[in-house]
This record gives C-alpha cells, structure tokens and sequence, in this order.
C-alpha cells in the first residue's frame, strides 16, 4: 500500500437523487491516478456502455494523480476528464479530456482523489466542495453566465468579499489551519454547454480548459453549470526530500536557465523558438511579446510555465492552438477572438474549421440563399466582426450555427457533403470527426494512435522531439541541433525500442518496428501522461537538446518521482504494463459500445491527397539517417489494413475483429471485464 500521494476518498455525485457518498480511493489504486481510475470508477458505475453520452446514467470523472498538489514537476496540476463524449463521430466514444491549472491540487487539498458525477438535475446547479463539506447548489444566477462570470460570481459566494481590513477574508498563516488564501478552483462550462453543444469545452480559470469530448454539453445535459473546490489541507508525501531533489535535479538540467540561455532566438520575438529548449512563453505560438507587457505563467507545481499572462487581462493563460484560432486581424483582434472563444465554452479545434465554411464560400456553396442558407458575413470574413458573429452562432445555436453546435462531421452530413469533402481534403477530418492535428499521412504516431483510439490523441512529448526541434531549426535556417541518427538512437534508448521505430520514410511508416514504438506511445501515455497526470508537452523527455550528452529524463526519472512520493517501488516496464492494462480496459469499453476493426479507417483524403507542405522528421533512406521533408506522401488503405492486422496480435486482440481475447485480459487481472465482454457476444476468439 503506497504511503504517500492519495488522500484517502473518491467523491460520488448523483444529482437525479442528490445522493453525495464516498468511494474508497483504497478500491482503485491499483489503477494509479487519473485516466486508470477514471476508466475503473466509470466501468463499475455505468452498467449499460451502449448509452449516448447525453443520457444521465453517463458518469463524468474529473480524477487527480498521486503527483496532484505536489512539488512533483511538470505534473502536480493536471486533472483528467472521462465519460461517453458526444463530439467523436459518427459514434460518442467513451472518452478524455484534460486540463491544467489548480484544480487537482485543490481537489486533493480538500481531501478528495477524484470525483465521479452521474443523473440529471431537475433545475440548474453547480457542485460546491469545501474540504469534506459536499453540497449541491442552486444556479440561479449563474446559469446564463459566461465561464469566466462563472467562476467570478462563484468566487463570491464561497469566499465572500474582501474584508474591511482589504485582506482575504480566509488568510491564515497555519497549515491545514482550516483557511486558505486561494480562491475556489471552479470548473465551468459556458453558453454552448448550456445548449448541449457537442464541440463545448470545460474551462478553468482564465486559459485552462478541456476541450475534446463535447464535456461542456455533456455537463449541460446534466443541469450542471460548474464544479468548485477549495481545501485547506496538503497531500502526504513519502519522501519529501528526495523528491525535492528530484525537482532540482530536473530544474537544473532539463529547464530553461534564464540567466545562461544556452539558445538565443535569431530574430526578434520569434514565438516558436522556445520550443526546442522548453522556456518560459514558448507555447504562445502567436502572439508577440512585444506588443503588450507580460509574464510566463504556469500549472501549479510546473518549473517550465509555457503560457503568458497578459498585462491587459484578454485571454490569459491561452497559448498553442488557441491562440491561432483567428489570425486575420490585429494582435488585440487575434486575442479577443479566442478570449470570447473561452468565454463562450467552445473547442478551438472544432470552430477553427471556419476555413471549410470560407471554401465552402468562395465555391459559391454558403451564402444568403445558397444550398446553405447563412447569412454570416462571410464576405468580410477578414474582419473582426465576421468571427465574433460566427462565434457567437454557433454557442448560441443560430444561424448555421444550429448545424456546426452538432459539429462539423455532423454539419457536413446533414449538407449532404460529408463523404465528398472529407475525400477531397477541404473538410480535413481525418479520425471520428476530429480534426486534423499533426499530418496523418506522416506522423503516423499521432494518427494511427488517435484512430485505434477514441480521438485526436494531443500528446507532445515525443512529437515536440521528431517534429518540432528540427521543425522550428529548418524555420530559423539552423542545422538541426541533434543529428537524425543520433537522434533516433536517444530515443531507441530512452523507450527500449529499436530506432527504426522513429523512422518516417515511405516504408518505415509501416513497418513491425513502428507498430511497436505506437503500442509503446499507448502504453506509456496511458499511464505517465493520462493516469500520473504528467504534462505532454514536457513528458517522456526523450532527448536534451541543449545538453552536451542529448540524454533525456526518461526512463529514469518516472519511476524515481513515484516512488518518492507513493513510497512504492514502480520499475518503468512495469509502468508501461499498466499503461497496457488500462489500454485494454479502455479497448473493452469501445467494444461493448460498438467497436470493430472495420471502422478504425481514416478518412479518404488520408489515403488520396498527397502532402504538400514540408515536414522535418528523422527518416532512414538506403541505409542513411537524415530529416525528410517527407512531401508527396499518403497512406496505403491496404497496408494500413496490415498495420492494424500487425498491431491487434502485438497486443493480443483478434485480428479479426479488434477485440480484445480473454487470454490477454486475464494476464492483465482483467477477468470481470473479459466476464462482461463475453456476456454481449463481443469477446475476441
């Protein structure tokens, strides 16, 4: 029994009855943390899997991980979002969503591990959670508004004003004192939630939020406006000074050291060169620094902070994809757009598909009385105005925003144009209706793991090292600071993999070696990433590279933070066992909702359309290491059908099917689920 990390309880919420009841953490920490008991709780709690994700027997999880609240770095403050999503098309896939921030820790401040919701409320109503005291609120009053309205009026309530002395009214200078200085940390969905939107996301504080999943309208279907938490308590750590050295240790060799940057960027305020040393600001790939006073901001607990707060308060704590949601205007046009997108509660990853609506447009297709009558003003679709109203219709359900609330597979479908324009690639939808991430046809990681998965997988930390490092050193004219070679080989040492596992050339893209390193890219992510809660754009560090020797953290260091914080003893090929294990559990669930083999095939401009623009990524051609720009490519359907044929028996599923046999799930403790497999006909032979 681990000694450290957990604080002891699972909260469970069924607001059709209103029932508050504690679930020993004890039950399912064997699981680890976050996704695995996520998946666990979620397994035992909702009997029927074949439901839709709107329906209110759906549990919805926000899990913590041992490392939650702690000073374990680059992962103390991420907390993960399970349940039946209803944004993956055509079918809600039971599914995750993540986000950073505060909210874990709080949660495990507050004596709380996880918590699992499930039913529908009659009215509106937000959850309040302070220390062990569990209620359910009314939400008149906060029901209508935005997600940062929200959370302020909520913040009001739990913690009242400002005292006649001007301090916090919960100041306190003692430990688990019972006050705190903090605000609660409230998760909330806004308007689009509101409508059942199913491209709504959660936010959290001012940038934090989970987008993928539609979770804001599956809490909206709820009745549930938001989730607040403060506590006053501190996680137990079995060894607090090794795992502070730890943190130094990794501090001092893996984070950007501001007083001797061992990089320079060579052009002013050039916003993705961070990237490859992981500093401060690097995230916020387009907005420049220059233009309006800021700072670095980060989760709780992370060394890196690689988000800005902005003097001027408009969309702070965005960066990456968000920030390049609109980018027609100026920087204040830019950032006001995604500052409404977080206030309204959408996913920039869905909305941002407006490019389909311009081509759409300009084809003569949408307009005012077109085949798809709108009557946006897509003719000055270069002005601020223009994406402030196709915002707001889509959270409000208006316009042709009825349609896209659906999101944009269903948009497609229900135009009747789906099939043609996913074909020709100006829908770019390549796996379950999610868009296009990273290119499927080369970084076939990301996109073999997303469609044999429930999503767009949104995992960085070896993407940041086979793609962006020599991406963003072509970008500024700079030869690649690790050699391909030498790369590939850090990496092959790092994962216990063979190099051509990271090999991107025409065939290296289908060979066993591939295959092995995505089952790897699974299994670990299921378990350091999702279920430990450790950020993917820093996590597994694989390569350092600034460092003399490149050598990254990973393997070394996972194993080493949890047992200084848990106290037990966890080897890595043991980590990457039940990252497999929950993989399965995961795999189960899909099959009991209707997965086989036969739909885990991407969309047809995958395998029609070749890539145009370049990409630098290690690829082994007549023997040689070098980085291809890899133009040209598709995918083969036939040897893709090959890669998943390979893929099922690596990970002893039927190749036939897809699912899982009960020889795997019994080596994996998983009988029950092989149990429940077989009793609806869907157990692998």
């Amino acid at each position: 029994m681990a000694t450290g990390g957990y604080v002891g309880k699972i909260l469970y919420v069924n607001l059709t009855d209103g029932r508050i009841e504690e679930i020993p953490t004890s039950k399912y920490e064997q699981w680890g943390g976050g996704h695995g008991m996520g998946s666990a709780v979620f397994f035992d709690l909702v009997k029927d899997k074949t439901i839709d994700g709107f329906d209110p027997e759906n549990v919805v999880t926000f899990m913590t991980s041992p490392f939650s609240g702690t000073l374990t770095p680059s992962a103390s403050g991420r907390t993960e979002v399970q349940g039946i999503g209803v944004q993956s098309y055509p079918v809600g896939w039971f599914t995750r969503a993540n986000f950073g921030g505060r909210f874990s820790a709080e949660l495990k401040y507050a004596g709380w591990d996880g918590i699992a919701i499930q039913g529908k409320a009659e009215k509106p109503v937000w959850i309040n959670i302070v220390n062990g005291e569990v209620s359910i609120e009314d939400a008149v009053g906060i029901w209508g508004l935005n997600t940062h309205e929200a959370q302020q009026k909520i913040w009001s309530i739990v913690g009242g004003d400002e005292a006649e002395n001007g301090e916090w009214r919960g100041m306190s200078t003692g430990r688990d004192s019972g006050r705190t200085t903090q605000r609660p940390a409230v998760v909330t969905i806004g308007v689009a939630g509101e409508n059942l939107n199913r491209n709504a996301m959660l936010l959290h504080d001012s940038g934090n939020s989970a987008g993928q999943g539609g979770f804001g309208g599956v809490l909206g279907s709820k009745n549930l406006k938001a989730v607040s938490v403060v506590g006053t308590g501190s996680v137990p750590v079995a060894d607090p000074a090794a795992l502070m050295d730890l943190r130094m240790e990794l501090q001092a060799g893996f984070a950007y050291n501001v007083e001797e940057p061992v990089l320079e960027a060579p052009m002013a305020d050039f916003p993705f060169y961070g990237i490859i040393t992981r500093s401060p600001g690097a995230s916020t790939v387009m907005w420049k620094g220059k233009d309006h006073p800021n700072r670095p901001q980060g989760c709780i607990g992370c060394f890196r902070a690689c988000r800005r707060r902005w003097e001027n308060g408009v969309a702070n704590g965005d960066g990456c994809a968000e920030s390049t949601y609109w980018m027609m205007g100026t920087q204040d046009e830019n950032m006001a757009a995604t500052h409404l997108l977080d206030q309204l509660g959408l996913n920039h990853y869905d909305a941002k598909n407006y490019s389909y609506l311009l081509a759409l447009y300009k084809m003569g297709i949408l307009g005012p009385g077109m085949q798809i009558d709108t009557k946006l003003p897509f003719e000055n679709y270069k002005s601020y105005a223009f994406i402030e109203a196709y915002t707001k219709a889509i959270a409000n359900r208006e316009d042709i925003g009825a349609d896209l609330a659906e999101g944009f597979a269903r948009a497609a479908e229900k135009w009747g144009r789906y099939e043609e324009d996913t074909t020709s690639g100006i829908l770019a939808l390549p796996n379950w209706g999610f868009s296009e991430h990273y290119d499927p046809r080369i970084e076939v990681e990301w996109s073999y793991g997303s469609i044999l998965g429930d999503r767009d997988i949104n995992e960085h930390g070896l993407n940041t090292h086979v793609h962006w490092a020599p991406q963003v050193q072509a970008m500024v004219k700079q030869a690649p600071l690790v050699p391909a070679e030498q790369l590939v080989n850090l990496i092959a040492e790092a994962t216990g993999l063979e190099p051509e596992g990271w090999d991107y050339s025409p065939d290296g893209i289908y060979a066993d070696a591939k295959i092995a390193a995505v089952a790897w890219h699974r299994h670990y992510s299921r378990f350091w990433i999702q279920s430990m809660g450790m950020c993917d754009t820093a996590w597994p560090m694989l390569v350092n590279q600034v460092s003399e020797d490149h050598k990254g953290a990973t393997p070394e260091y996972e194993p080493r933070l949890f047992e200084a914080v848990t106290g037990t003893v966890l080897s890595y090929e043991d980590s990457l066992e039940l990252g497999r294990k929950i993989w399965n559990l995961d795999k189960a669930i899909w099959v009991l909702q209707g997965r086989h083999r036969d739909q885990e095939v991407h969309t047809g401009y995958v395998y029609s359309v070749p890539t145009t623009a370049p990409y630098f990524l290690p690829a082994k051609v007549d023997g040689v290491w070098d980085y291809s720009t890899c133009v040209g490519r598709t995918l083969d359907r036939e040897k893709w059908e090959g890669v998943k044929t390979r893929f099922f028996e690596l990970e002893g599923w039927d190749p036939a099917t897809g699912w899982p046999t009960r020889a795997t799930l019994e080596a994996l403790d998983l009988s029950a689920v092989a149990d429940e497999l077989d009793a609806a006909g869907k157990l692998g032979a």
